[in-house]
């Protein structure tokens, strides 16, 4: 075999090995319907220290967003709804904004409040420990930290089928 050609074979064995083991890792941190949800620590934007634990007993929306997010922007009047409605009944929402920025997501806040928890998590340690890539991304986890449900992209969390959803999961 001439040099050039064992050059180019190995190349591409490399090459194809290199996208199998991205392709891999990326593959096992998916998180869907049925997964356990990974555990995570985050403070809230109120000081609050919360882990996925905190919420025994209640069921969980973790909702990942960002401000530069449009279709993020546009589902938050829905979830601000759901809060208002659902959460006295035993529904926690808790959204995890990606944004690097905080006076840009403070100064949004300010002008967009929200009707539930929010943290910054600029390190995006716990959107990649679910696999999240693309926002907004949510998940619907149950007592036992089991996920019922993984929302992908703008939901209308305040259409009464929506609501009546997660009511009969409360």
């Amino acid at each position: 075999m001439k040099p050039d050609r064992i050059l180019h074979t190995a190349l591409l064995a490399s090459v194809a090995l290199f996208c199998f083991a991205l392709y891999s890792s990326l593959h096992e941190t998916i998180v869907n319907a049925g997964d356990s949800a990974p555990d995570f620590s985050i403070t809230t934007d109120a000081g609050k220290a919360v882990t996925k634990d905190n919420f025994g007993g209640k069921l969980l929306l973790l909702n990942f967003w960002a401000t530069w997010c449009p279709p993020c922007i546009e589902e938050i009047p829905g979830l601000n709804d759901m809060a208002r409605e659902l959460g006295p009944k035993g529904l926690v929402i808790l959204g995890v904004s990606v944004d690097k920025d905080p006076e840009i997501y403070k100064k949004f806040l300010e002008k967009n409040p929200l009707a539930y928890p929010t943290a910054r998590d600029p390190e995006q340690t716990i959107n990649t420990k679910y696999g999240t890539i693309q926002y907004p991304e949510s998940y619907l986890i149950d007592r036992n930290g089991k996920v019922i449900e993984k929302y992908i992209s703008v939901q209308p969390w305040n259409s009464p089928q929506m609501l009546q959803h997660i009511s009969s999961l409360l």
